[in-house]
């Protein structure tokens, strides 16, 4: 029962962050080059973007956390008995960490250079170049939140199947990790 509360709680917090990262990605600033006679300058029309991407951040580190501490972060555990499910749950770990540090570096960098804005730049009379977050690094984040959230899904039900059964130990070896 706990297992399931703990996995709609995830779900939850894992759809909201991929909404976040959604919103942030269609509200990205945008510049127009004013030109008020001497000199040219950016204006920028909304930061949003940066707020809902480190909303995003924030919560998807919440879920990882939440599912870290349920399974003990997979190594500080009870041992597991050796089967398909410890196999699975051992490549869902990674894959699961590796699309959360991608999804976190795309949250962290879109939400940094969108809150980026340039200054006046007039040099030899040439427009200003109005630096903004390129299309598809909002997207890109929240397509790795989606995918973190799979696999971390999948990563917590294949370790809570390991765990519940039992490690053998009726065949004792004598030494340490003979049995696996």
């Amino acid at each position: 029962m706990a297992s399931t509360l703990l996995l709609a709680l995830v779900f939850v917090i894992d759809v909201i962050a991929f909404g976040l990262a959604v919103a942030a990605e269609q509200r990205r600033s945008t510049a127009t080059i004013d030109n008020n006679g001497r000199e040219s300058y950016c204006v920028y029309d909304r930061d949003i973007a940066t707020g809902l991407g480190v909303g995003s951040l924030l919560l998807l580190v919440l879920s990882q956390t939440i599912i870290m501490v349920a399974s003990r972060c997979l190594c500080c555990g009870k041992a597991m008995k050796p089967s398909g499910s410890r196999a699975w749950a051992i490549v869902l770990f990674i894959t699961c960490w590796v699309f959360f540090l991608i999804a976190e570096i795309c949250l962290l960098a879109g939400s940094a250079r969108n809150a980026y804005h340039t200054k006046y730049r007039n040099l030899l009379n040439n427009p200003p170049t109005c630096a903004t977050l390129r299309k598809g690094v909002f997207g890109a984040g929240a397509a790795f939140v989606f995918l973190t959230a799979i696999v971390s899904e999948l990563y917590y039900v294949s370790y809570s199947k390991a765990s519940e059964d039992k490690a053998n130990y009726g065949r004792d070896s004598g030494i340490r990790m003979g049995n696996l």
